[in-house]
């Protein structure tokens, strides 16, 4: 074994250089980060080849003084730290001090900085992956910094043959030109690939710029779905957008969280966002947000990662609940109310009664049919009773005699007239968002028309929402009421199902069961949930047993309880081609309104849809 020696300069940064340069999008990520650290509001960067043969950065910011021109590229170099105490509040983005050696050791490096507002006073210093080889020379250019990366690793090929296409590093190099945009909404960017402008984002501080750039940068359905929050409690403050579950990925690819305004991806962010979106997102998907976080910076340790990926929160538990408490609230704050308001409020386009926007053309006819069952039928839409396994409500006479003249009128225009001369049409006032059932399709759908148009609503995923929430509360309030059944009924069960029931007889007790063991392999059920009183006795005792089976120790059920309420309300929501009368289905439409989360079933699946009547007008060509 070769004496032991120290590394040479070169070597060691070469070596540093494999800790923080992986491939051009690492170099960019270091650069636009110095940009920002120097208070720049306007950065430029310009990519060739997918940043293999050039990279440059062009800022305004603090500038480099000419003294310290030839020290910024060397290693361990830095304005941003001058003792171990400022670790334990980093402020800025950079700190290490390694970027500029580490990249100079790679490529060949051009550096030139003024912190003058003179413009003669400007000083360069050039690098070719040359141990302390660095040459300045006086040239002229305004206050700020530019920093030019050629010819990435021509000095070390075994690094350069693991680059990939110019396409796939440039894929690299946009996302994080994307982040550091998201990053410093107060900064302008622009973006140049191949001598082709592809971005060109003004500085922005107002909601709805910011809004607009993330448009640019995300794609416009983004915006369309995003749910803007701002919360400031106990030292933290999150604020940013999260996107529907209805707008969801196959990647967690449109995933964006900042911390003090960097860029992680932390385990602890990642599991409190997934918690928050556990009840709402259909299966595999991933949700989309931009978010910020904003705490004091010694209760979070920046100083974990070489390319400062990830950090460290003093209190983590506190951050996750924070996080968690607070999208979980929102995301359950979504009504049908405000999903219709928001889209009305996102076009401007002609509408009647504050609703959709329409055709002009088909206005007045629009108007003329509508049904007004507003005060017909507000009367009866108590919430509903779940006695004999349906809806019911107190009234709803008026409203089915108005659609019974609705669909059996002998005149030309199909009983319209005569309906619109009972009522005189819709009252947006009066008509609640989903408006008030007209007729189930299928045994599976009900329709709906409300003042915007028509509403689809898929009646077992909306049930089984409901109930979920309920038996949710429930659970949480320690009030899951059951009853006694009339005849009890004895399951014939596997001794493994019997002996899980046995040992679990505390968790289904609080679930509204109470079982008996007669044997070996047989139950009796003496007691059921008051909510399931309608549900297969059987399949649904078999299916919580299975979910006991599978999350074993009682405190794995218990952080797992969610998912066993969700597979009993299942079964105790009404199925398909269960036929509903229109009180009842109006009862159902009004917890739907009531309820949290009332947009997706428990699996994740959409719960309803509305198609405005601008939409019916375009599908049948109205107004052409």
């Amino acid at each position: 074994m070769a004496k032991i020696q120290k590394l040479g300069t070169r070597l060691a940064n070469q070596i540093a250089a494999g800790e923080v340069v992986d491939r051009p999008a690492s170099v960019l990520k270091e650069l636009i980060e110095n940009s920002l650290d120097a208070k720049a509001s306007k950065i430029e960067v310009e990519i060739d080849a997918g940043g293999t043969k050039r990279v440059l950065v062009r800022d305004n910011g603090n500038g480099i003084a000419s003294d310290d021109m030839a020290l910024a590229l060397d290693s361990h170099a830095t304005s941003k730290i001058v003792e171990l105490d400022d670790l334990d509040a980093v402020a800025t983005l950079g700190f290490r001090g390694e970027a500029l050696a580490s990249i100079s050791s790679v490529s060949r490096l051009r550096l030139m900085s003024n912190a003058t507002d003179i413009a003669s006073q400007a000083w360069e210093a050039i690098s070719s992956g040359r141990e302390m080889d660095v040459a300045l020379k006086p040239v002229a250019r305004p206050r700020g910094t530019t920093v030019e990366v050629k010819d990435l690793f021509f000095n070390t090929p075994a690094r350069r043959k693991f680059l990939r296409t110019e396409k796939t590093e440039y894929n690299h190099l946009e996302e994080v030109f994307r982040r550091n945009a998201l990053a410093a909404f107060d900064s302008a960017f622009e973006l140049i690939h191949n001598g082709k402008a592809i971005y060109a984002l003004r500085a922005c501080s107002e909601r709805l710029d910011q809004e607009q750039r993330l448009a640019k940068l995300l794609g416009q359905p983004f915006i369309d779905s995003a749910l803007h929050l701002v919360i400031e409690r106990d030292g933290y403050q999150l604020q940013g957008w999260i996107a529907k579950p209805e707008f969801s990925r196959s990647q967690a690819d449109m995933q964006y969280f900042f911390v003090n305004g960097r860029v992680v991806k932390d385990k602890i962010i990642g599991h409190a966002v997934r918690q928050a979106y556990r009840d709402v997102l259909f299966h595999g998907r991933q949700p989309a947000f931009v978010l910020y976080l904003t705490l004091d910076p010694a209760d979070v340790d920046v100083n974990v990662h070489p390319a400062k990926h990830e950090v460290r929160f003093r209190d983590s538990r506190r951050v996750h609940d924070f996080i968690y408490r607070n999208l979980h609230k929102t995301l359950a704050d979504v009504r049908p109310e405000s999903v219709l308001d928001n889209a009305q409020q996102g076009d401007a386009s002609s509408s009647i009664a504050g609703g959709w926007p329409v055709n002009n053309a088909a206005a007045g006819s629009y108007a003329q049919s509508g049904l007004n069952l507003g005060e017909a039928a507000n009367p009866g839409y108590a919430p509903f009773r779940q006695g004999s396994g349906g809806y019911s409500s107190a009234s709803g006479d008026r409203q089915h005699s108005a659609l019974q003249r609705l669909f059996s009128g002998s005149d030309a225009n199909g009983g319209l007239d005569d309906v619109a001369s009972v009522d005189g049409g819709l009252d947006a006032e009066q008509v609640p968002p989903l408006g008030y059932a007209l007729a189930q399709l299928k045994g599976v759908y009900i329709l709906a028309e409300n003042i915007e148009g028509l509403i689809v609503v898929d009646m077992h995923a909306a049930h089984e929402r409901i109930i979920y929430e309920r038996m949710k509360t429930a659970h949480q309030e320690s009030t899951l009421q059951s009853q006694p059944l009339l005849v009890p009924q004895s399951l014939q069960v596997s001794r493994k199902e019997a002996d899980c029931a046995e040992l679990h007889a505390d968790v289904f007790h609080r679930l509204g069961f109470a079982l008996q063991r007669m044997g070996d392999e047989s139950i009796i059920v003496r007691e059921m949930p008051v909510m399931l009183s309608d549900a297969n006795t059987e399949q649904l005792l078999r299916d919580v047993i299975a979910d006991l089976l599978e999350h074993g120790s009682s405190e794995r059920i218990a952080n797992s309880m969610d998912d066993i309420l969700s597979t009993m309300a299942c079964h105790g929501s009404v199925r398909a081609n269960r036929r509903l009368t229109i009180p009842e289905m109006n009862a159902l439409l009004r917890d739907m309104e009531a309820t949290e989360r009332s947009g997706q079933c428990n699996h994740g699946r959409p719960t309803w849809t509305a198609m405005s009547l601008a939409e019916l007008d375009k599908l049948f060509l109205r107004g052409r």
